[in-house]
């Protein structure tokens, strides 16, 4: 492939914790042969979770697909997958570029447990930053939409900022924003009583929308994107 100048991205956000299917199975065939029924009870838990990993990988794989078909000789891939750079989500993500022979960025972040550069990340797209709000920052500044997978405290840090964004319109650029399994989220977050509450209005739900398979994420995504092609 031609180099590559990262003009656009589409940022996937999720939990580093979430492991893939054959680690997820594993763990709970140790589980059982343990005897403890709370870890067998726990492994079947994740198990059920881990399939967000295999997804995660299937849309930025056929997404980075996508985007290298739209592309032309000055910009032989116009929308590149852009996550944390860690594990979990964030490797699937970056590992579905690369099964589909594309490049992705990744912006990991030192921390204290040292979060670690997953293997699929384009080794000349591979950044490090030392602070949340510089890394924040590059998430976003290229960023032409954004899939938020099932998460934990940075996960949700990271949704709300860009919700809060766009509602304050320090985010002026169509953003299109993906919460990928809306079991999870709806649990989660009840968005519909923060709106009964009065703490937000029911345009601020416009802003973000639910998706449960990787072919609907990707008709809404293309078709997102595409805008950006015409112009």
């Amino acid at each position: 492939m031609k180099e590559l100048k990262v003009h656009s991205t589409v940022v996937f956000f999720g939990s580093a914790q979430i492991p893939n299917t054959e680690v997820a199975q594993n763990a709970l065939q140790r589980a059982r042969e343990s005897g403890n029924k709370e870890a067998v009870s726990r492994a079947e838990k994740i198990l059920k979770v881990s399939a967000y990993y295999d997804k995660a990988r299937e849309l930025a794989a056929r997404l980075t697909a996508w985007a290298m078909e739209q592309g032309g000789p000055d910009n032989p891939q116009p929308f590149v997958v852009c996550t944390g750079g860690g594990p979990s989500i964030m490797e699937a993500a970056n590992r579905g570029a690369h099964d589909a022979g594309g490049k992705s960025v990744g912006l990991n972040i030192f921390l204290p447990h040292e979060q670690s550069p997953n293997p699929y990340i384009s080794s000349e797209l591979n950044f490090h930053f030392h602070y949340f709000f510089i890394r924040k920052f590059h998430f976003l500044y290229r960023a032409k939409a954004l899939v938020v997978f099932p998460g934990g405290y940075g996960s949700l840090d990271e949704l709300f900022e860009v919700l809060n964004l766009i509602k304050s319109r320090k985010i002026i650029k169509p953003m299109k924003v993906l919460l990928f399994g809306s079991k999870f989220w709806k649990r989660v977050i009840d968005f519909d009583y923060m709106m009964e509450a009065g703490v937000i209005v029911e345009k601020d739900l416009d802003s973000f929308t639910f998706v449960e398979t990787v072919d609907e994420a990707l008709g809404l995504l293309t078709g997102h994107l595409l805008r950006y092609l015409k112009k």
